[in-house]
């Protein structure tokens, strides 16, 4: 069986290098390339995909996965290796080449539709793209017997196992104790943060930023870091991992908390057991699972107390001019600022789900047909009226400003909230773990943290499933009562509740 697996092994070593050669082309996309070379970069994504998802979903993959099921002992990595390729193999075998083809040029052309839509602030631009993305997406969907909601099966791809039902009840419970929280907050004297809305040298916040991250644990032989209109992060392998972050001259928050977010994800990214390199195992459990590893980074450790009480003081020789004369209970209580905002990215802790749910019930709308895509800004308009109460002045600063869609990556928002909520479960473990934790990072030291992170969840990579994953490290599945306990507790630090 040894030669068998060694000989799986092999194919799937080919299909992670195609994969890893497209993702290299994905980042120049977004970073470096001239817009013009859109069309022709598509063409050669598809290419690349095209001759990945074949050689994927040959017979000859099929027959190994047959003939190596059941030959390994159950929680073995080889075992697991089998099942989640016998998984991904069953998807994918559904849907032809022609379609990953045809699925790749089409989102190489939205995306730079998305850009030029985003930068006149014009969704009319946008539509057409999307309506090509749709199309398919529904045409995906039509691939896999039918699901209890069709949007089940865009879920899956992003958060395997998990159903729009559960979602939605999860959701549920967040929702009505949030809007208590917000409305609590809403009630006290507003925190002052207008000293984050000062000019900032980019050039400055980058180095600062750079600071943190090294502080983190980044290994820069490993790593880089660029510019990109949606900040995000991507790997080729564990010794080859990316990050991009937006900048903003006037409001220090986005691009500091961005590089955070994106390099807890690189972490992750990088601390996957090396013996799992171009195989299935490689990766992420789940986007909601990496979620949490970003969101833990920028929130629970970046927005906490003990991090600036270390980060402050270069902060303020970084910026004298700007928040030499701000103490460090200002700061702290500025960044920590509870205010319905209109771009999610640069949304705080307490409002951050209310677009994520908002999202969702318009992707389900989406997939529906339930709403006519050129209604789309104004639905956009009017749930944010409904769920946080302010209204976008523009198509840009409203529904243009994701970059989703134009990937086709309808069914990923909700495992920004999944990943709150994973967070704060394993933030609870890790301090009992870790009791000293606090004072550690009040000396500026992250490498028991990050140790805790590479031991029990990066180097899994996805050889559990991630409700499966949460249990084994958290005791339970996937539960939002940490997360509201987190709230509360810094909520009412924070605003005396």
């Amino acid at each position: 069986m040894q030669q068998k697996l060694n000989e799986l092994k092999a194919i799937l070593a080919e299909v992670s290098d195609l994969n890893a050669a497209a993702g290299v082309l994905g980042w120049d996309q977004q970073t470096y390339m001239p817009r013009a070379g859109a069309e022709a970069r598509g063409q050669q994504m598809g290419t690349i995909g095209k001759i990945a998802h074949e050689t994927f979903v040959s017979d000859r993959v099929g027959k190994l996965l047959d003939q190596l099921k059941g030959a390994f002992p159950e929680g073995s990595d080889e075992a697991a290796l089998v099942r989640v390729t016998k998984r991904d193999y069953e998807r994918r075998t559904r849907v032809p080449a022609s379609f990953v083809v045809e699925q790749a040029e089409v989102t190489a052309a939205a995306h730079e539709g998305w850009v030029e839509a985003r930068q006149k602030s014009d969704f009319s631009i946008f539509e057409p793209h999307l309506a090509k993305v749709l199309n398919l997406t529904r045409r995906y969907i039509d691939f896999f017997p039918k699901a209890d909601h069709p949007y089940d099966t865009l879920l899956d791809d992003f958060e395997p196992g998990m159903k729009t039902a559960e979602v939605q009840a999860i959701f549920s419970e967040l929702r009505k104790k949030q809007v208590k929280l917000i409305k609590a907050i809403a009630a006290k004297r507003q925190v002052d943060d207008s000293f984050l809305h000062l000019k900032y040298s980019e050039a400055k916040q980058r180095a600062f930023g750079e600071k943190v991250i090294t502080a983190f644990g980044v290994d820069w032989n490993k790593f880089r870091q660029d510019k990109s209109p949606h900040p995000f992060c991507t790997s080729f392998s564990v010794n080859d991992v990316r990050i991009t972050t937006r900048f903003n001259e006037t409001f220090l928050n986005p691009a500091l908390f961005g590089t955070m977010h994106e390099t807890g994800h690189a972490f992750y990214d990088g601390g996957v057991n090396p013996a799992y390199e171009r195989t299935s195992l490689g990766g992420g459990a789940s986007l909601g699972i990496h979620e949490s590893q970003s969101r833990m980074w920028e929130n629970i450790v970046g927005r906490s107390l003990p991090f600036w009480e270390h980060f402050y003081p270069t902060l303020q020789k970084t910026f004298p001019a700007q928040l030499g004369n701000v103490s460090l209970k200002k700061f702290y209580k500025a960044v920590n600022k509870v205010e319905p905002s209109l771009i999610r990215v640069e949304a705080d802790e307490a409002t951050y789900n209310m677009h994520i749910m908002l999202r969702l019930e318009i992707e389900i709308a989406m997939v529906e047909g339930a709403v006519a895509l050129k209604d789309l800004p104004a639905l956009w308009n009017a749930k944010m009226k409904e769920y946080l109460g302010i209204l976008p002045p523009n198509d840009a600063q409203g529904v243009l400003q994701d970059i989703h869609w134009s990937f086709a990556g309808i069914g990923y928002f909700s495992t920004y909230s999944l990943g709150n909520i994973i967070s704060a479960q394993l933030w609870e473990r890790i301090n009992k773990d870790i009791p000293d934790l606090a004072a550690q990072i009040r000396k500026g030291k992250f490498d028991s943290l990050l140790g805790w992170l590479r031991a029990h969840i990066h180097v899994h990579g996805r050889k559990y499933d991630p409700q499966e994953l949460v249990q084994q490290v958290t005791g339970s599945r996937i539960d939002p009562k940490p997360y509201l306990r987190y709230l509360e507790t810094k909520f009412s630090d924070v605003y005396g509740l």
